[in-house]
């Protein structure tokens, strides 16, 4: 992860920027987390695609129903064998300092994100180009060798390693962005810093203030600016949902990204309409460090897992219906059918909880020999209120658990250093496809937080990504999901729905399965 200095913008931009806002419709957006940085390769939250998304555009875009669209690329042609992808580029697209786009800084921003120098966390995300995990993994050095090619300026080829179901999908997502070439070779590491970065997308920054908010204005040199009807956005960071809601009721937000769910019945009665909460492609679960004794130990992954009650924490916890979850992949995923499921999946919770006692007994524990656990989660009313019921749940197993909590940033990035013992966390899809899920329990995966390794489970989703029918690619993918959970790899708790507050003068806010709402889509009634 990026951790550089993040510069405040020169006061000369800053006094322009104050004197137009004044006159400007701008978005209000309680975003979350303190985003790491504004380089698209070096993020990995919802919190961060959220701004990464206004202020830069990858060839294919999503509609305000998160379907795929042309972006940077006007058009495309595959392949008969499905392999080899050629984009047509827009005319006349630029970048926010008026510098065309290029097919050359598409062939930039992948060879980038595969070098294992500049330690991408979600490089893997396109390993589906050819040569781009080999690289990544310094088996061939030379990046000309990757499947990104400038046919001229306007034309570029993707070759892939096989034919693959979701990757236009996979075009949507950040790591999938053009970067300046310009900007980055002659500023470094600096070029993301205000005063340096330059844009593709509708937006561009102007301010960044760690800690407090990043400010966007309208990109003029971008394709469809006239269409915007919302001149920028400013995007807080605040991770305390009860300020949020508060700060939305006096104004001050016209979007919320989350809300404590115990509000929810009160928002319906008393800000009717406003709270959204829809089906959405994610899944809450807990991280077990399964390299750390006694939780290598498979029978005491399985306890725990056995011993939650799932049926409790969406309707009664949170209150706001939450789906308990069996499987790792959430039912309605594209590309799959039915999940696997735990074997114990319809087992009444009393005969859950016996067999999870006896299987710590089994694992040496006991009243006279309890368990001793760190469960931690990422500062949130929320995750506060599930990690206190869950301890209660443990303890008449013989659990102690101690309770820990982080900002954000520094609890992923404890758990992408393998610090915790059990750990809160959370996936939203990238892509609509089994393997957007399964490829988090797969060895030496950044994302892979528990540390869980199998190489039977690991040549299976190889085996299951060269698979071109998509009933066979399904099938071998079950069964190795079938395999994570016979080994409690991680233990799945809730499919997530998404929970926004949207203020009744914003227009334009669509539901949508990913719960992505990018500001060019919206407008405001004033």
């Amino acid at each position: 992860m990026n951790h550089f200095a993040k510069k405040f913008l020169a006061s000369a931009m800053l006094g322009t920027l104050l004197a137009f806002s004044a006159h400007a419709a701008t978005l209000n957006i309680h975003n979350g987390g303190d985003p790491q940085s504004l380089d698209p390769q070096k993020l990995s939250g919802d919190w961060e695609n959220r701004i990464a998304g206004d202020i830069f555009e990858g060839l294919v875009t999503e509609d305000a129903k998160d379907n795929p669209i042309p972006g940077q690329a006007e058009s495309w042609t595959i392949s008969p064998d499905g392999k080899v992808y050629t984009f047509k580029l827009r005319d006349g697209i630029k970048w926010s300092d008026g510098q065309p786009v290029t097919a050359g800084d598409f062939v930039f921003a992948f060879q980038r994100l595969v070098d294992p120098k500049n330690a991408a966390d979600y490089a893997y995300l396109q390993f589906t180009i050819k040569n781009a995990e080999k690289i990544n993994k310094g088996e061939i050095t030379d990046l000309n060798q990757l499947g990104v090619k400038a046919i001229d300026d306007k034309t570029l080829e993707i070759t892939l390693e096989n034919s693959t179901p979701y990757f236009i999908n996979a075009l949507m997502h950040y790591t999938a962005y053009p970067l300046p070439k310009h900007v980055v070779e002659a500023k470094g590491q600096d070029w993301v810093k205000i005063g340096n970065i330059v844009t593709n997308g509708p937006y561009k920054p102007v301010e960044w203030v760690p800690g407090s908010h990043v400010t966007t204005v309208k990109n003029d040199q971008w394709y469809d600016t006239k269409d915007l009807k919302i001149d920028g956005a400013k995007f807080f960071v605040l991770e305390d949902q009860e300020a949020a809601l508060k700060r939305y009721r006096a104004g001050e937000f016209d979007i919320l990204t989350d809300f404590p769910t115990d509000q929810y019945e009160w928002m319906k009665k008393n800000l009717p309409g406003q709270a959204h909460v829809a089906p959405f492609s994610g899944l809450y679960y807990y991280v077990v460090n399964s390299q750390k004794p006694p939780f290598s130990d498979k029978r005491v992954r399985q306890a725990l897992s056995m011993a939650i009650n799932r049926e409790v924490i969406g309707p009664q916890i949170l209150g706001t219906g939450e789906l308990p979850a069996y499987s790792w992949v959430p039912p309605g995923t594209a590309n799959y059918g039915e999940p696997a499921y735990v074997s114990w999946k319809d087992l009444p919770y009393n005969e859950k909880v016996a067999e999870a006692k006896k299987l710590l007994t089994e694992a040496g524990f006991g009243p006279d020999k309890p368990l001793h656990a760190v469960l931690s989660y990422n500062t949130n009313d929320n995750h506060k209120r599930i990690a206190v019921a869950i301890a209660s749940m443990w303890k008449p197993l013989g659990v102690n658990v101690e309770l820990v909590n982080a900002e954000t940033k520094v609890h992923y990035d404890q758990m992408q250093r393998g610090q915790v013992e059990i750990g809160r966390a959370g996936w939203l899809a990238d892509y609509n496809d089994p393997d957007n899920f399964l490829n988090l329990l797969v060895t030496g995966v950044q994302m892979n937080y528990g540390r869980w390794s199998n190489p039977e489970y690991d040549k299976m989703i190889k085996e299951g990504n060269a698979e071109t029918d998509l009933a066979k690619r399904a099938a071998i993918f079950k069964k190795a999901e079938q395999l994570a959970l016979d080994e409690s790899a991680a233990l799945p708790i809730y499919y997530y729905v998404s929970k926004n507050v949207v203020s009744p003068k914003i227009e334009g806010f669509v539901d949508n399965i990913q719960d992505i709402h990018r500001t060019r889509w919206l407008s405001m009634k004033e």
